[in-house]
Order: C-alpha cells, then structure tokens, then sequence
C-alpha cells in the first residue's frame, strides 16, 4: 500500500473549509475568506496546484522589492531588524507564498545569522539563492550554498587554508544540511576540511585561491581523490542518507514535528526525491497531495511559528501592517529572520511558546486588531473586513472570525463566549466623547483579538 498514495474526497472524508484551511496555513502563511471559499469550490487538485504555480508575476512587487534591497536603501552595514522587514515585506505581498514558506525552511536548514555575517547585501544575496531554488534542484541549492559569501563568513570557510583546515563547513555540511549524524565519522569530516580549503571572499565574492588549497588526496565517504569543495558536495549528495535526512525535515515541516516517522513512511519519499533530481517541488506536490498531508496525524500537529501566527493575522483580516514594526514584533516572539539563534536553526515545536512570549503574541493580535495603535499602519481592521463582507448580525460575526482564522475548528464553548462579550458589551459603560460607531467598531475589534488569543489559534 502506498503510504503517500492521493487524498481523493468522500462523503466520509469530504474536501471541506477545514481541509483548506489546513492546506493554507501549511504551505502559505493562511488565507483570507475570499480563498478559502475558493479553495473549498476548486476542489484538493485544483486548489493545489494554484499554491504550487503561484500567481501572475508582478512587475510591481519586483521593483519595490529590489529597491528595498538595493545597496543604497539597504547598506551592507544596515541592522537586523532592516533585514528582516524587507523579507517580512515579501511575504505579505508575494504572489507565491509557497516558495515564500520554503523559503523560511530553507533558510532555517542553512541556518545563517546577520548577527555574526554582519553583511546586509551577502544576507540578501544568500536569501535570493535559496528563493530560487526553493521549490527547485536541492543539488544546486546545496552547491551553491557551499560557496555562498554569507556562508563562508558563517563558518569560518574563508579562513580555511592550506596546512590550516578550518571543519566548520565540511562538519555542518554532514550533521546539518545533508546526511544527519551517524551517516559520517570524524576522519571524513576531517579529510573533508581539507578540500574546502582556499575558497576566500574578494571583491564579495566568492574567489578560489590554488595556492591556499590542499590538493593532495583526500579519501571522504568512501571515496578517494584529490578532491575540491564541490566534489565534496557531491560525494555528499551520492549517500543513500542524504534524500531520507531531506525528506525527513520536510515531512516535519509539512505533516507533523511531533513523532519521528517510521523508514518505511520516508523511505518511498527518498527513493523518489532521488529519481527525480532532488526536485523539491515534485516532492512537496507529493506530500501536500495525499492523504498523509490531510490525515489526523497531520492535522493542527504543529505550533505555529511566529511569522506564520503574525502574517495569518494580517492575511485573514485582508489588511497590511508596516513591516518594519512586524520585524520588531517578530523578534520579541523569537523569530528574527536572518537571525536565527544557532547554526542549528529555531528549535520550533513547542519551544515557541512560553509565558513571554505567548504575552507577546496576545498584545501582537492587540495592536493589529486595535486602530488605537498606529505603528502598523492602522490598515488591519477587523470592522472594516466584517463590513466589507457584510457581517452586522453577532452570530455573522463570530461565525465569520471563526471560520476565517480556524475554520470552525474550536469547541461549542468557545463560540458561545465570544457572542456572550458581544451581547455584555452592547450594556458596557464606554466613555461619553464616544459615538455609535466608535462603540460599534471597539465591539468587533475586541472580539476579534479574543478569536486569535484562543489557544487553537496557535497550532498550524
């Protein structure tokens, strides 16, 4: 039986808002009301294959975008915080939040900070080389990361010379971004050192120097000759290990972070990754095509990240928020992107979430739903969506957040309270200079700040 075989809706097993929902937060950053309608009217097939085409190409966006990141507006020396609200920018106005979301995956398996490359342009440089090959070849990705300007800061790889082989690389090379541990020893790191070495940075690039290369033979994985960087990517990629460590990650990032998946659940995944040329975009249209990707054991089996709990917010109430002020936020939750913590990357799971930072995430949802608070812009009202789509009645209301940002998926209870505020808060005392709009609009802004400070919000 083909564990990864497709999900094909029944009248037990319908395709459904929650199924929708469930494939937006996954491989976007959720939807707004108007796509998970779509999405339920397209059908699993098509609604797929939107999110893997991603939409028309903005010439629009590609402008603003390169401008922000231009050197002019974005100086080599420019603070983290820069950084990560031109990327935040990008994921808010992106046609393609799929390669946006891999993206973010991406850049957490290459783990590489700001705090210690201390280059804003080699940080741009490295993000435009995993975007575009985020749903593409892992082989180039992983070739040309070897020789990325930001990575050779990172790890030390520029200070790697002849008679003085810096491991940095060829280690995190094995462990973290391509065969796990167990799958190398020691000598092979080692070894692997040594044809790393000689690669600089002139003129911020990448310059290979002969005369700093150890070009004697080197025996890694097995393999024996006078081996460069590359052959040593190479030599990598050509271990069985390699497409099931991949597939691995993927699956916890797509399906589930909680339990370890058995080989016999990866092992088809890998066989096929590798048929296929390591074509991450063949192996993600798998995934999010079965039933594995639709089942209970996937289903709200991770914590949301907080790019995907802020971006959520402003995509389900249709508004923008400024990104610089998103960035700041982002890293008061703990997700400073171009800044992750280690060379390992965010932990993720259930490291997301403590007192802090779930106050945190309770005063985010405040200050997006709340007008009184103008560092986002005040273009992410929650009265202002409800009326766009013509929901007065307090039933309409609550049935219309719930949907939107968790598809219904919460306990007859919950729903209960919220129109309970609703109905209190039409007897509520409010300050004399207030007028019938100013009531009205508080009502629904505060209702829709308890919709996402309920705990189900926080599980992808």
């Amino acid at each position: 039986m083909n564990p990864w075989a497709e999900y094909t809706p029944t009248a037990d097993n319908p395709w459904d808002l929650r199924k929708a929902g469930h494939l937006f937060r996954r491989a976007a950053f959720g939807a707004t009301h108007a796509e998970l309608e779509q999405a339920v009217k397209d059908g699993p097939k098509v609604a797929i294959d939107k999110l893997l085409t991603g939409g028309a190409a903005n010439p629009d966006f590609d402008r603003t975008s390169d401008f922000m990141a231009d050197p002019r507006s974005l100086p080599a020396s420019s603070e983290i915080t820069r950084l990560t609200a031109w990327w935040v920018w990008r994921i808010l106005h992106t046609a393609h939040p799929l390669r946006e979301k891999l993206s973010v995956f991406w850049h957490n398996h290459f783990a590489t900070s700001h705090a210690k490359v201390q280059n804003a342009q080699f940080m741009v440089g490295q993000y435009r080389l995993i975007h575009r090959h985020a749903l593409g070849d892992f082989r180039e990705l992983l070739h040309g990361m070897s020789f990325d300007p930001a990575m050779l800061v990172w790890l030390d790889a520029k200070e790697s010379k002849k008679g003085k082989p810096n491991e940095n690389y060829a280690r995190e090379l094995m462990e973290l971004f391509s065969l796990g541990i167990g799958n190398y020893t020691e000598a092979d790191i080692r070894e692997a050192a040594k044809a790393f070495t000689g690669y600089d940075l002139k003129a911020g690039k990448m310059a290979f120097d002969p005369k700093q290369h150890d070009a004697g033979e080197k025996t890694v994985l097995g393999q024996a000759g006078k081996w460069k960087g590359d052959d040593i990517v190479r030599i990598c990629l050509d271990q069985p290990a390699c497409p099931r460590f991949v597939v691995r990650k993927l699956y916890a990032f797509l399906v589930s972070e909680t339990a370890t998946p058995a080989d016999d659940l990866i092992q088809p995944l890998a066989d096929s990754y590798r048929a296929s040329g390591f074509d991450t975009g063949k192996l993600v249209e798998t995934i999010l095509r079965s039933s594995r990707f639709f089942s209970a054991a996937a289903y709200r089996q991770r914590v949301k990240g907080p790019v995907d709990f802020a971006v959520g917010i402003v995509r389900g109430l249709e508004g923008t928020a400024g990104p610089l002020p998103l960035a700041e936020e982002l890293e008061k939750l703990g997700q400073a992107l171009f800044a992750p913590p280690s060379v390992k990357g965010w932990d993720g799971g259930p490291t997301w979430l403590n007192a802090q930072t779930l106050l945190s995430r309770q005063n985010l949802a405040l200050a997006l739903t709340s007008t009184a608070d103008g560092r986002f812009g005040r273009r992410c009202d929650p009265a202002a969506v409800l009326a766009k789509h013509n929901r007065t009645k307090d039933a309409d209301v609550v049935d219309f957040l719930l949907g939107v940002f968790l598809q219904h998926d919460v306990p007859k209870t919950a729903r209960e309270k919220l129109l309970a505020y609703l109905a209190e808060s039409k007897a509520a005392k409010v300050p004399a200079y207030w007028t019938s709009d100013d009531v009205a609009h508080h009502r629904l802004r505060t209702v829709a700040h308890l919709t996402l400070t309920l705990p189900e919000f926080q599980l992808d």
